[in-house]
């Protein structure tokens, strides 16, 4: 199996003070991320770090100049007390087809639903992604994503953090493994805790997130 699944998008680092995780990576890597955006009316923002090719670190947290959202947070970033790895994203050829393979598997990765966010430059990024309860809870199975015709995030000149590794520990691997090729990704597993870990190439040397 690949180090690198082949339909990564991007992974989900999610934490409950942007600034404080963002400082951490620049001095655990010697990279800083640049600031991706805000998700208006979520009460998110992001910072982005490109890991080679169409595939990047989405650092994500509340936005301290947005008012409290109606709702949860999303990628549950009022919960963790650190900063965690919290979930990946696959983008696969045609995303309706693959939810609708995902479902005839019996495994249904939730409603498809638009986004958007306006980077700093002023562009405005759109895309579509899966979404929902009936997602897997420990975030090992990737949601689905879509940019369609919107810009990739890896095309506005991100610092590059090359991914050398990605996986995940679980405690029943074999309960996983069927939902992973329902949405066609795939992942290498081994029994623990649930816990996804990604190593990256950088200036001061590999260095491993969970």
């Amino acid at each position: 199996m690949n180090a690198i699944p082949v339909l990564l998008d991007h992974l989900v680092l999610a934490t409950p003070d942007l600034a404080a995780t963002v400082a951490d990576f620049t001095a655990r890597t010697g990279i800083a991320p640049v600031a991706g955006g805000a998700h208006v009316g979520l009460g998110t923002r992001n910072f982005l770090v490109s890991l080679g090719g169409s595939r990047y670190l989405e650092i994500i947290g509340p936005d301290p100049e947005q008012s409290e959202p109606s709702g949860p947070r999303p990628f549950g970033v009022d919960g963790p007390a650190v900063a965690r790895t919290v979930t990946w994203a696959v983008s696969p050829p045609d995303l309706d087809a693959a939810v609708a393979a995902a479902r005839a598997q019996g495994y249904d990765p939730g409603p498809v639903r638009a986004m958007s966010r306006r980077r700093p430059d002023g562009t405005l990024l759109e895309w579509r992604l899966t979404d929902g309860d009936t997602a897997h809870p420990s975030g090992l199975v990737p949601f689905l994503i879509d940019w369609s015709s919107s810009p990739h995030p890896t095309t506005s000149g991100l610092p590059v953090a090359p991914l050398l590794e990605l996986t995940a520990t679980a405690p029943a691997p074999d309960e996983i493994r069927p939902l992973l090729s329902a949405v066609g990704a795939e992942l290498p597993l081994a029994v623990g805790p649930v816990r996804l870990s990604f190593t990256l190439e950088t200036p001061r040397g590999p260095v491993t997130f969970h």
